[in-house]
């Protein structure tokens, strides 16, 4: 009867710990840059910042417009707005008035 003597290998010992490291790496890649990850959240709270900032804007230009509606009102008619809303839109002035034009940006 032979009997043959092997070496003992050191790859068997390493199958379980590579793959546990493959499986780690995994998941932890997908936890940084998967569609519910780390990287992912940061560009949401970005894009909150961004559409908030976008929202207080118009919630400011729709108070001025909702003032500016409420002078024109019935009953409180204010004459100096009456005018000044006719003569921007028909863009007329008076011979003797002094007419100061600024940016629209400085409003």
């Amino acid at each position: 009867m032979w009997t043959r003597q092997h070496k003992q290998r050191n790859t068997g010992r390493l199958i379980i710990p590579s793959l546990c490291v493959v499986f780690l790496a995994y998941f932890g890649f997908h936890a940084y840059h998967g569609e519910f990850g780390i990287n992912s959240k940061y560009q949401l709270e970005a894009q909150t910042v961004a559409l908030q900032a976008q929202l207080d804007a118009i919630k400011a230009r729709r108070m001025e417009l909702e003032r500016r509606v409420r002078l024109m009102h019935d009953g409180t008619l204010e004459k100096d707005m009456l005018d000044e809303q006719a003569r921007r839109a028909l863009n007329l002035s008076q011979a003797d008035e002094i007419t100061i034009m600024l940016p629209a940006s400085s409003k």
